[in-house]
């Protein structure tokens, strides 16, 4: 069980995580901070948090090939469907690990591929 994180360190992770992944902002709108801010009120974990954001970023990444570009993410609120998804059906303990490590195999082959260059933290 983790330890209770403040709200400062939550909204802090939380958008770090978000601005890492592919695709998304350089930096966080104040939407996105009041969002960060409204998830950690409601008490949803930044494991699940983290946990939407890379499953979410995920199945962008491993779409078809030959299906049209999606644009690019504009807002934390992407990822609302997929926060209340893991909200509603947790994941098991080790699921975190597995995304992460999927991500940054799915990034590193589409790298290689040429589809886009670098990945911060060489996700």
């Amino acid at each position: 069980m983790s330890q209770p994180i403040d709200s400062n360190s939550y909204l802090a992770a939380l958008i770090t995580l978000y601005l890492e992944l592919p695709e998304t902002p350089m930096r966080a709108s104040l939407a996105d901070q009041a969002l960060a801010r409204r998830l950690y009120k409601e008490g949803i974990s930044l494991q699940t948090v983290e946990s939407a954001l890379l499953l979410g970023s995920l199945r962008r990444l491993i779409r078809h090939q030959d299906a049209p570009p999606l644009s690019p993410i504009r807002s934390l609120a992407y990822f609302l469907p997929v926060i209340d998804e893991l909200t509603a059906n947790p994941s098991p303990a080790n699921y975190l690990d597995y995304l992460r490590l999927k991500l940054q195999q799915v990034a590193k082959a589409k790298s290689a591929a040429g589809h886009f260059s670098t990945l911060p933290d060489g996700r």
